[in-house]
């Protein structure tokens, strides 16, 4: 979905998708995303605040940069870079 020429909401389909609630391609709402001008820098700053994240990695269909933390609910958030 596209707002003014942005996207703002970015919609999945798997065909057999796990039933697990806690992992990036689970079934139901798979995650909240944020868009971060500077994926490193945005990473430092959890960590330093003690938030485990995870290392980053790179999307392969739009090579663009991203990790994941986990909420209190152990459920996945991810950063993604602009």
């Amino acid at each position: 979905m596209a707002l003014n020429g942005e996207y703002v909401i970015e919609l999945f389909s798997f065909p057999n998708p796990p039933k697990r609630p806690s992992t990036p391609e689970a079934a139901g709402m798979r995650h909240l995303a944020f868009e971060v001008n500077d994926i490193q820098k945005t990473r430092d700053y959890l960590v330093n605040k003690n938030i485990t994240a995870e290392a980053i990695r790179v999307d392969e269909f739009t090579q663009k940069k991203f990790f994941f933390i986990a909420d209190p609910d152990n459920l996945p958030i991810e950063f993604y870079e602009k």
